[in-house]
């Protein structure tokens, strides 16, 4: 146990695995789609490897591999994570062990207009051309085409309540809203305003 115990120490994400287990690897796969960097144990590469595996027995791992620690914490096997996911608590468990970052405030920082987006999304591109007719160069992260997409979709849904995920608009730092709500506020003639006063756009005036 104390052996486990120092393995996981001060790590955020562990899995135990085997380099011939194909459940291993897919739960590393899976655990890697939200851009976590787990740290990786294969017990069959390890010269301890019979001995951690036996105290992963004791744990109530079985099988005994993969064995996931999150935030210093066993979590279970890959039906367990599966499990998390499926509950929508496996993102935010990530998130407090600070195994993932998500959007925050680097991403919409010292940016005007920023759209949470994806390529292969209509409306999303329909919110991206709406919003550069007026002259403004949003920035765009295209949630399908970064590594931990799923883990910023997760989040989007879960803490701002987007549905869909995208595309989401923030504006002047602030988060707008989705497609609807961009529209709403074209409609009651608000839009350029907000991208006036987040200095998005600038307009000439005759002085």
């Amino acid at each position: 146990m104390d052996t486990v115990a120092r393995l996981v120490d001060e790590k955020p994400l562990v899995i135990f695995s085997k380099s011939s287990c194909c459940m291993s690897h897919s739960t590393k796969s899976f655990l890697r789609g939200f851009g976590a960097n787990p740290t990786i144990y294969e017990l069959d590469q390890m010269p301890n490897g019979q001995q951690i595996e036996r105290a992963l027995l004791q744990l109530g791992c079985r099988p005994s591999v993969p064995a996931v620690f999150i935030g210093q914490q066993f979590v279970g096997g890959n039906n367990t994570v599966m499990g998390l996911h499926v509950q929508n608590r496996l993102v935010p468990l990530l998130m407090r062990a600070k195994a993932i970052w998500i959007w925050n405030d680097h991403m919409v920082a010292q940016k005007p207009v920023v759209i949470f987006s994806k390529s292969s999304c209509c409306m999303s591109h329909t919110i991206k051309s709406l919003i550069s007719s007026y002259g403004a160069n949003p920035t765009v992260y295209e949630l399908d085409e970064m590594p931990n997409g799923q883990a910023i979709e997760s989040a989007l849904v879960q803490q701002l309540k987007c549905q869909p995920s995208v595309p989401a608009v923030f504006i002047g730092q602030q988060f707008v809203g989705g497609a609807d709500r961009v529209m709403s506020l074209q409609v009651r003639n608000q839009l350029v305003p907000m991208l006036i006063r987040s200095n998005a756009i600038w307009v000439w005036t005759r002085t």
